[in-house]
């Protein structure tokens, strides 16, 4: 079934801008094709690609990374352990990401604890207080020592 710009738009959630923008840049695993009047046609493969593209955006993998993986589906049969080897270390960036937003969300929950129990105590007004000096230490050295299960 072909697909305009727009409907490709509305159902991948990209705006038509970046779609071509995927296109100029070769971000799609086939070329876009063209009616004869220059419009462009799209198929659900297109689409299909376009979800795992974008995640593979969202996830840091450059524009370049991309790019290369394309060219190297577009080699045809011959390039999976290379094709396997680019995905396994994005894998590895990714996973690295996760843990630091693990220790990111450890410290954000051990700040908003500490914040909530100076609240209740009636002493947050103490909290990174620059006339206060010991305050903002005291606040330091409680997030940098989350407890366990923070």
């Amino acid at each position: 079934m072909d697909l305009s710009i727009g409907e490709v738009a509305q159902r991948s959630g990209l705006s038509v801008h970046a779609l071509r923008f995927y296109e100029r840049e070769g971000l799609f695993a086939n070329p876009v094709r063209r009616l004869s009047n220059g419009r462009r046609i799209y198929y659900e493969e297109d689409l299909e690609w376009l979800a795992i593209c974008t995640k593979l955006r969202s996830s840091g993998m450059s524009l370049a990374t991309i790019r290369q993986y394309i060219e190297l589906v577009r080699q045809g049969p011959g390039t999976e352990h290379q094709r396997l080897e680019l995905l396994r270390r994005h894998e590895r960036q990714v996973e690295a990401q996760v843990q630091e937003l693990r220790e990111t969300l450890a410290v954000m929950r051990h700040k908003v604890r500490i914040y909530e129990e100076h609240l209740a105590r009636g002493d947050a007004h103490q909290l990174w207080n620059p006339s206060h000096p010991d305050a903002a230490q005291a606040e330091t050295r409680q997030e940098c020592q989350p407890s366990d299960g923070a």
